[in-house]
């Protein structure tokens, strides 16, 4: 149950948004996750400011998962994250934080897990 949420300083094509959405739900196997729970989340045109200045191009990703998953596999996301917004959307990667989020109770369709 992962859920990916993202901040973005710019605006995002259907299309780019759909080929994010796509490549994420291949690289939550990083995580142990499949595609089958995974929701993502898009907030753009966001003001975002890194070391007092604003960027044109910039991220905030939150990544919120149920269970844990180990340090190297949240690397391994982190990297492909980045990947991704560089490949997509002409986000640097220093330009992006991401962080993570284990959650132990979850729910979903009236229940939980």
């Amino acid at each position: 149950m992962p859920y990916i949420e993202h901040q973005l300083s710019v605006a995002l094509s259907g299309e780019q948004q759909e080929n994010i959405k796509r490549r994420l739900g291949e690289a939550v196997t990083l995580l142990g996750k499949s595609e089958n729970y995974l929701m993502v989340g898009f907030h753009e045109r966001c003001d975002l400011y890194f070391a007092g200045k604003k960027l044109e191009r910039g991220a905030y990703v939150a990544v919120s998962l149920y269970g844990r998953a180990s340090s190297s596999a949240y690397e391994k996301l982190t990297e492909r994250i980045c990947a991704i917004l560089g490949e997509e959307a002409a986000i640097p990667p220093q330009n992006i934080y991401v962080t993570y989020r284990e959650v132990g109770d979850w729910g979903w369709n009236g229940g939980n897990f």
